[in-house]
């Protein structure tokens, strides 16, 4: 979910940002400017609170948060083979590393920290920072296109294994090794993303038409929707929903795409009870004589929700996130805007603009503003509108990204794991300043 420079503007459009991205929970967005970078809390819908700011860095091209802890990550086109990561409640560097050729991407989870170059990719151990693995000689990657999973129990890694078709390799970055390869897309790929449990992988070729989700690990293709027919797009951006539910891309059109993702059907459909739906399941049943092509077309969901951009041009990124225990579609643009709209959980339809946020406001960062007390993530949209009470049996004791339990916070299975990352705690991450890795490739 990040927008860098090296994607490049879209016809011309003066833009105000450099880069963009959401956390990996949506709960935060980080934005690089010329003249530094700034980081905001999506806490609240009415109000877009300051977390924190830095000038110290100029011209920042790549600027990614590690969930909602104090740990940032900075590349700068002054220096764009540097990497420098901060703690920024603190105000001190933790280390820098750089590299053969530019950092085209970084992704960021618990366990792993990766740092894609245009033939090259690093994992790095983020409790220490020490280099575990090198994929080299991948193919020619030049907008650092490259996907991690947020749970840190495996870690996979996605990118892609050509350069003319939309071949999908997928790696294991906590085992460190490849798991298989997905044939996903006829065309080069234009985007991947993972849900929140590393358990289905997103991609978009780069037509744009057609958005397709496997499994993890084993790539089995489970869902097909189609964007459009009539004309061909770069989509920007592929985001799951936390609870899995729902999927949205955005692209370079006026309009965000969300689809829905039914539970699969392992027996036999009912038979139909109306003449409608009987005449649909002859349709269905008659894709089987039909060309490949057509078959496909028919088989294939439409959008279950859209949200309409009142512009076009200019690089965004959409996400799906609850605030204040709501469902939202969040858009970030180059413009310097994010955009808050409204998403019926049930019957989709279109989604209604409720608040448009200027993100080169004036005002001054507040660090101790953002809230951390945040409401547990729900099974389903659908039971975050009716606000249930939080299950035990579905999530465990939390702690504090800054630290120390937090009294009555809890989070995901799936995002706890031996030994989290405590950054008040000196001992998670070893004097590494003084030593800086120079990391070359011959």
């Amino acid at each position: 979910m990040e927008a860098g420079a090296a994607d490049g503007p879209s016809g011309g459009v003066e833009e105000a940002l450099s880069c963009f991205s959401f956390n990996q929970d949506c709960t935060s967005l980080a934005i690089g400017t010329k003249s530094g970078y700034k980081l905001f809390s999506l806490s609240s819908v009415e109000q877009l609170d300051p977390v924190h700011g830095s000038n110290d860095i100029p011209d920042v091209c790549i600027v990614e948060r590690l969930f909602s802890s104090s740990l940032v990550v900075v590349v700068s086109h002054a220096k764009p083979r540097q990497m420098n990561v901060y703690h920024f409640k603190k105000g001190t560097e933790i280390c820098s590393y750089s590299y053969s050729s530019n950092v085209l991407s970084i992704r960021l989870n618990r366990q792993r920290l990766l740092v894609c170059l245009e033939e090259s990719i690093y994992i790095h151990n983020i409790k220490d920072m020490k280099l575990l693995k090198t994929i080299l000689d991948i193919p020619p990657n030049p907008t650092g296109l490259c996907a991690l999973s947020i749970n840190h129990s495996n870690s996979y890694v996605a990118y892609p294994g050509s350069r003319t078709t939309g071949e999908i390799v997928l790696y294991d970055g906590h085992a460190l090794k490849t798991v298989c390869t997905v044939a996903a897309h006829e065309g080069a790929l234009a985007a991947i993303a993972f849900n929140a449990s590393g358990s289905r992988l997103a991609s978009a070729s780069e037509k744009g038409t057609v958005i397709r989700v496997f499994s993890v690990p084993d790539g089995q293709k489970l869902y097909e929707f189609r964007r459009g027919m009539k004309r061909y797009v770069t989509i920007s951006s592929l985001a799951f929903s936390m609870d899995s539910q729902l999927l949205c891309a955005s692209s370079n059109t006026e309009t965000v795409h969300i689809f829905k993702l039914e539970h699969l059907a392992n027996s036999q459909p009912e038979e139909p009870s109306t003449w409608t739906s009987y005449m649909g399941k002859m349709l269905m049943a008659a894709t089987n004589y039909l060309p490949t092509q057509v078959s496909d077309m028919m088989n294939q969901d439409r959008a279950f929700a859209t949200g309409r951009l009142g512009f076009s041009g200019h690089r965004n990124i959409c996400t799906l996130s609850t605030i204040q225990k709501l469902p939202r579609l969040l858009v970030a643009s180059s413009s310097g805007h994010l955009y808050i709209y409204s998403l019926d959980p049930q019957d989709g339809g279109d989604c209604v603009l409720i608040k448009t946020h200027s993100l080169l406001g004036s005002g001054t960062a507040d660090e101790n503003k953002e809230n951390d007390l945040r409401a547990s993530l729900p099974q389903s949209y659908a039971a975050t509108v009716a606000r249930p009470s939080p299950s035990a049996a579905s999530t465990v004791p939390g702690y504090s990204e800054d630290g120390g339990a937090l009294r009555g916070e809890v989070i995901p299975e799936h995002e706890f794991a031996t030994g989290p990352v405590c950054l008040d705690d000196e001992n998670e991450f070893p004097p590494v300043l003084e030593s800086r890795r120079f990391l070359w490739r011959f």
